[in-house]
């Protein structure tokens, strides 16, 4: 079959094709995606801004509120171009690259992920060594080697998505360029992509640190020192649970399911819900950022002081 890799464009087709409820669509996936921006723009400023949160995991923290506004501004302004402009279109060059570009920022999301379960590993399991271990140099070292890891990994899938020849009617049934579903586009050979998409997949990080932080907290003789230590990355568990959770929900609808609705409803808790929820969650359980907020949100102004009257007897 003739490669047909450098057809203009893609189709995607969307949440909904039914015209009456493009105007919610539209007015939801803005309100989501504007609470999400602003919500993980004000962790960011209040790490930034307190001097107590200036600690490894709040870095990190910060850090994941970056990956979250980047993954979800790759797909969602997208989106809601194509809602009001009422096209579906989409370049190839611009499908691979938003591929790409939410790649990166997931598989940011997921080394992050992993790095501050091993932050919460050193704190619950090594407290009197935390601050030697989890040292400043070793922390942007950490943050820098996951920025490499997500953008080469994104880099060999897109490059594998080259060699890949597509047939004619290229309509995505999905609302953003996933990797899976331009997989499924292809007319040739996608083993390869396949096993590469499922070995990125792994996270034996996560599940090695906490399987070490639960063995240590059930060695804990007291009761409270356990709800102490497990109070330290109960904001942090929940993230996981639901970044993990909505992230395999993904990918077993994929390969389970035949419907392209069920995967997309997915989804929408995969790359949407989930970094609009983080923010909640984290301010929510944790009142180091619930005071640094309240001093970000009522602080009243300063305002400039008008310029004071010059003494009578100074020249003018």
């Amino acid at each position: 079959m003739e490669n047909q890799t450098l057809t203009a464009e893609f189709l995607l087709l969307g949440l909904s094709e039914d015209p009456a409820l493009q105007p919610v669509l539209f007015g939801l996936l803005l309100s989501m995606y504007l609470v999400t921006v602003l919500g993980n723009l004000l962790i960011i400023l209040a790490v930034s801004s307190d001097s107590h949160l200036h600690t490894p995991m709040y870095f990190f923290l910060s850090n994941l509120s970056l990956a979250d506004i980047g993954s979800t501004s790759t797909v969602v302004p997208k989106m809601l171009l194509n809602i009001q402009t009422e096209s579906k279109a989409i370049s190839y060059a611009g499908c691979l690259t938003q591929a790409y570009f939410f790649m990166v920022f997931v598989c940011m999301d997921n080394l992050l992920l992993t790095v501050m379960a091993y932050d919460r590993y050193v704190a619950i399991c090594h407290p009197l060594h935390y601050m030697v271990i989890m040292n400043p140099r070793l922390c942007a070292l950490l943050v820098l080697i996951c920025l490499l890891i997500s953008t080469v990994d994104a880099l060999v899938h897109t490059l594998m998505l080259l060699r890949l020849s597509f047939c004619k009617h290229l309509q995505i049934p999905h609302f953003f360029c996933e990797l899976t579903q331009i997989i499924r586009m292809a007319c040739s050979d996608a083993l390869t992509n396949n096993i590469v998409e499922f070995l990125a997949t792994i996270f034996l990080g996560i599940l090695f640190s906490y399987c070490k932080i639960v063995s240590s907290v059930l060695r804990v003789p007291s009761s409270g020192g356990k709800c102490k230590a497990f109070s330290t990355c109960g904001s942090h568990l929940s993230v996981v649970c639901l970044f993990y959770g909505t992230g395999l929900g993904v990918y077993l609808s994929s390969s389970v399911s035949t419907s392209s609705r069920k995967s997309m409803v997915v989804s929408v808790m995969y790359t949407m819900v989930t970094p609009m929820l983080n923010p909640f969650i984290y301010s929510l359980r944790n009142k180091d950022i619930k005071k640094s907020l309240q001093r970000i949100l009522h602080a009243p102004l300063s305002l400039p002081h008008p310029p004071l009257p010059l003494l009578s007897g100074a020249s003018s």
